[in-house]
């Protein structure tokens, strides 16, 4: 029996991991979960997996779960914020965690996971994006898995298995090009958040589904595959595949490309983390080839897409600057779904901050969390 904790479990992928522990009771145990707001969801698990904790991140949510929980004689222990998210991603019954959290309130716990021995299935990409070096040195350090549950890393990780990270010559990281695939800047200007929130493909989470209009989520995919796969950026390939069937592929140094296909669906690289290195039996729907016929492949318009090329260039400055860009992109997104900036200005605002911040090389979990509550404020008071 493996034990999980999910930090995040109510949003898409919490949802989704909760869909695989779900059909493969007679081997995954849920033992924690935690959520932001949604005490109405977070009730429904507590009635059908009876969890020993849950943690709520706002204070009515937390009063809501736990009075439900005295008055209906429940078990459940209710904790609150970010020692509540600790505690579920240490405790000595958990086997693995889940962080499906979005956002920079990541770090912290799935760091502390790690020194505590657990493995990770790591869907908050923030995480490796702005503690890569400290991470990744942990994760080593405590011979832990990352265990990557984005579809595209998820892929690459596949492709590895049985050959040599030296090897890869490249990484082919996919992307389905989002809403605005083919638009012009021009095209751009007015565009509203109803329109950015549109996913051709996939069904996400407000903010990620604005970063996938921006591409701004495929450069912090570019990013976390730095740090997961030890590559460098010059060999970290976007390639624009509206389809989503390919989710990734690995060049390596005879020239052989190894690809995953699959049809676009969450629970595959979810079910594969979490029970890794075992396969199980397929919780969703198989390609068919003969209906598939084509296959489209085409480069990026970074000049159009400027987040995926100040996602580049953040990356390899390195330092700071991976937390600036993200921090600036949390809070550019956040004020344009509440109809307070352009869609455009999202681009804007964090080429700004990139030049109004200088760099620290090999910053500590304090720097991190120091500027990226500067960047905030500083966006915040300004805009």
């Amino acid at each position: 029996m493996k034990n999980i904790s999910i930090l995040g479990a109510t949003g898409s992928i919490g949802t989704q991991t909760l869909d695989v522990i779900r059909s493969e009771k007679d081997h995954l145990s849920l033992k924690g979960v935690s959520a932001n707001t949604n005490s109405e969801k977070i009730i429904e698990i507590i009635e059908e997996f009876n969890v020993e904790y849950v943690v709520m991140m706002a204070p009515k949510s937390y009063e809501v779960v736990k009075s439900y929980c005295l008055v209906n004689n429940k078990s459940t222990k209710v904790l609150y914020g970010m020692e509540g998210l600790i505690y579920i991603a240490t405790m000595d019954s958990v086997d693995i965690v889940v962080t499906a959290v979005v956002g920079m309130i990541g770090l912290v716990p799935t760091l502390e996971a790690i020194k505590a021995s657990k493995d990770i299935a790591l869907a908050n990409k923030e995480t490796l994006v702005v503690g890569g070096e400290i991470v990744t040195y942990e994760a080593k350090k405590n011979n832990i898995k990352i265990l990557p549950v984005d579809s595209e890393h998820g892929a690459i990780f596949q492709c590895l298995q049985g050959n040599k990270y030296e090897d890869i010559n490249k990484i082919l990281l996919t992307a389905s090009g989002g809403p605005f695939r083919g638009k012009s800047k021009e095209d751009l200007v007015n565009i509203t958040p109803n329109e950015a929130l549109k996913h051709p493909k996939w069904n996400m989470g407000k903010k990620i589904s604005i970063d996938s209009s921006t591409l701004m989520n495929k450069g912090l995919e570019v990013i976390e595959a730095h740090w997961l796969f030890g590559v460098d950026y010059d060999k970290i390939k976007v390639i624009v595949h509206p389809e989503s069937i390919v989710h990734s592929m690995v060049e390596y140094k005879d020239g052989s490309i190894i690809a995953q296909l699959a049809s676009p669906d969450m629970r595959l690289p979810i079910q594969y983390a979490i029970n890794y290195p075992e396969r199980k039996n397929s919780r969703i729907k198989p390609l068919d080839f003969y209906s598939i016929s084509q296959l489209h492949f085409d480069k990026p318009d970074m000049d159009t897409f400027r987040c995926l090329k100040l996602a580049y260039e953040a990356g390899k400055s390195g330092g700071i600057m991976p937390t600036v860009l993200n921090s600036a992109n949390e809070v550019a997104v956040d004020l344009f779904l509440n109809g307070k900036i352009s869609y455009l200005s999202i681009e804007r605002i964090i080429e700004k901050c990139l030049n109004k911040y200088n760099n620290i090389q090999k910053p500590t979990v304090e720097n991190i969390i120091e500027v990226d509550k500067d960047v905030r404020e500083y966006i915040r008071s300004t805009y």
